[in-house]
Order: structure tokens, then sequence, then C-alpha cells
């Protein structure tokens, strides 16, 4: 994706259209996220039989997705060609399909229109409440996506920035590398996910001098990915059940964790454990 949405992104996209079309019945689906102020660029096709779509500059209150974005609503048209209610700038693109029933659905994060996401059939038909709701549930899957790319990008700025003794920066820093962790494990894609456990691992080293990014040192416990999750969270104050909902698994599963945890480190207390991990380079 280009502009203001970035590679990542486009994963997300094809998700929600794969899902767009399967729930909605609607045989083609296509979107994009904003590429500029006021405008949002069309540059993942499913289901589609040409390249017309692909690479078309929507803009803000132009054609049916430029109004769906400009009201901040879903709207639909039984035959586009013919559509009183929206003006006619894509035409040529949409006629080059050979689309007639078109919907379109703004995707909204924070308030703010970031794309929008479309279904459409082949022949002029009314389109019923199924594939609106279908469409509006797939921009909901994508926003909370955006979402999460939006709050790893936060954190790793945070994680990237120069650490200090003050005690205050190292509880931030502390609490970020938590987030991080936790954030890790709900990233679809995996370059993002590996450079935010790598930013971890940074964090990790830099708290005891260490440079490098895996984090550890040499001869300290070996814990499993899941164990050092548990052990953040931890960190932060989190009981077992608040744990177990960042990270999304069952309290009993967190409390089985920080037992192999806590035998690994030779602990006797969560805190012990903490600490140990600390000293071994395994948190911040």
């Amino acid at each position: 994706m280009q502009g203001e949405s970035g590679s990542n992104d486009s994963a997300d996209v094809r998700a929600a259209l794969s899902r767009l079309r399967r729930a909605s019945g609607l045989p083609v689906a296509f979107g994009g996220l904003l590429a500029g102020t006021g405008r949002y660029r069309i540059n993942e096709l499913s289901g589609t039989a040409s390249a017309a779509l692909r690479g078309l500059h929507i803009h803000h209150g132009n054609g049916l997705g430029g109004k769906a974005a400009a009201q901040s609503r879903p709207f639909a048209v039984a035959d586009y060609h013919s559509s009183p209610a929206i003006s006619h700038e894509y035409d040529a693109a949409v006629d080059a399909e050979g689309l007639r029933s078109v919907l379109a659905v703004p995707v909204i994060v924070r308030r703010r229109v970031r794309g929008v996401l479309y279904g459409a059939l082949r022949r002029p038909l009314r389109l019923g409440d199924r594939p609106l709701t279908a469409a509006m549930e797939a921009a909901r899957e994508l926003e909370q996506a955006l979402l999460l790319q939006d709050e790893a990008a936060r954190l790793l700025s945070v994680a990237r920035q120069p650490t200090a003794a003050d005690p205050a920066m190292w509880e931030e820093v502390r609490e970020a590398h938590g987030a991080l962790r936790a954030l890790a494990q709900r990233i679809a894609d995996p370059v993002l996910r590996r450079e935010m456990l790598a930013a971890c691992g940074r964090l990790a080293a830099a708290s005891s001098g260490r440079s490098g990014g895996a984090g550890g040192s040499e001869g300290a416990p070996a814990l499993a990915p899941r164990e050092v999750d548990v052990l953040a969270c931890v960190a932060s104050g989190a009981t077992n059940a608040e744990a177990a909902q960042r990270l999304g698994l069952r309290p009993e599963t967190v409390k089985g964790y920080l037992a192999s945890s806590m035998r690994k480190l030779g602990a006797h207390s969560r805190m012990q454990a903490v600490i140990a991990a600390r000293r071994a380079g395994l948190l911040p």
C-alpha cells in the first residue's frame, strides 16, 4: 500500500475482501486504503475479470465509494451506471469490469475514514440486508486490524527511543515491552511480528547494558516465548486472569506457563521470577 498505509496493510485488506465475498455471496470485491488527503487507492481486487479497477483513486465525495467515505456510512446502488444517487467519474472502469449492482462501505478507525471496501454483481439487482451486513462486518474486521497496526507502530517507536536511568522511563519501557509481546501474537503479518519481537529483545538487552536484539545472556534459562509473554504481563502487575485476557489464553494455561518459568528460573514467587528474568536479560 502506498501513501499513509504501509505494505503490511495489504494482507489485511485482502483478508477483509475474502470475508466479504464469502459471507455476502457477492462474486466481486475490491477496495483500498487512504492514499493521500481525501483520496483512496483501489489496489486489492478479488473475483475481478480484469485490472480495470486496480490503481483507481477514489476522491472524497465522488462516486459510490467517495460518497460512503464522505458520509461515513454504507451505500448501495442497484445499477451503478444509471443511478442518479451518485456522481459518475468512475463509470469507465466500472463498465470495463462489467459491474452493475455495487455496494461500498467505509473503513473507519478512530473516527477517521481510512479506506473503502466494495462488493458487486454483474447484473442489476437491489442488494438486501445480507450483503450489506457482511460488508460492514468485513470493514469492522479490517478496522480492528488497522488499530493493531497503529498500536504496534506506536509501541515500536517507544522501543526504538534511547532508554534512560530514570525509573519512570524504565517503567514506561517495561509497559511497552509487555504490550508489544501481547500484540505480537495478534499480528497476522509475519514481518511486522518478527520486528516487534526483535524490538522486545532490544529492550530486554538494554536493561542490563548488553547490545544485540535477542535478549538473554549466555547461560540464561531457556524460556519458551509464551513463558516470557506471561512474565512480561506479571511484571506490569497483571493478575493471571488479566494476563490471560491480554494474551488470548485460558487462566489455567497462564498459571501453567508461570509455574514452568518459575521452576526454570529457580524462583519461589511471581516477583522473584520477574527479577530473575530481568537479571538474565529476558525482560527489561
